[in-house]
């Protein structure tokens, strides 16, 4: 069914979601994962519902599907000069290509999550794994929502956007009749974040 996560070293890359000077986030994978909805999804519960400054910025691969995709996310308490990120403070792989290309803008103390079942060779000794692919799969029938799954559990390591905001802003840019679907992914994800997160301490 599912595995346990599997983080590396703590550092601090961790942000309390009230004192944020600038916070950059890289949701990536493959075209078809749904990662530029959820980089939408992040930064509108942020802006519009925590009342933070936000910056969202994506990439296409060539193809609409099976291509690289990423959603980029900057989040700041004051003026956001530069909209795209210079180091990543969390980076989301979905694809081990994902993951080979832009580790290497993740900055020193930055927090790598991957998808462990996708995943299968990290760069670094300090990461987490959560099979986001197969918890879509086996545990709300979905595979589609495992982007949701993946930002419920962003939500719940980092604390860069609350809960409640991000449960708001997904239930409303869910589809029409998956509504139900989408929310039990956003509670599995945070479920798996708060226990990847406790294994860190």
């Amino acid at each position: 069914m599912t595995s346990h996560p599997k983080p590396g070293k703590s550092g601090d890359s961790h942000t309390d979601s009230e004192s944020i000077d600038r916070y950059e986030i890289r949701l990536s994978g493959s075209g078809g994962q749904g990662l530029i909805l959820a980089g939408v999804m992040l930064a509108e519960a942020v802006a519009t519902v925590d009342g933070k400054n936000c910056v969202q910025t994506q990439s296409y691969g060539p193809e609409a599907r099976g291509g690289a995709s990423r959603a980029d996310v900057v989040i700041a308490s004051g003026e956001i000069y530069y909209p795209k990120p210079m180091q990543l403070d969390l980076l989301l792989a979905l694809s081990q290509e994902a993951c080979d290309n832009y580790y290497r803008d993740l900055k020193e103390n930055g927090l790598l999550i991957v998808d462990s079942h996708l995943v299968t060779q990290v760069p670094t000794s300090r990461w987490i794994g959560i099979p986001f692919s197969q918890l879509a799969r086996h545990e709300i029938g979905n595979m589609m929502v495992a982007n949701v799954i993946s930002l419920g559990a962003i939500c719940a390591i980092s604390g860069v956007v609350s809960e409640a905001g991000l449960s708001e802003i997904v239930k409303r840019r869910a589809p029409r009749g998956t509504e139900e679907k989408n929310m039990a992914a956003l509670q599995l994800g945070l479920a798996e974040g708060k226990k990847a997160k406790e294994r860190m301490r």
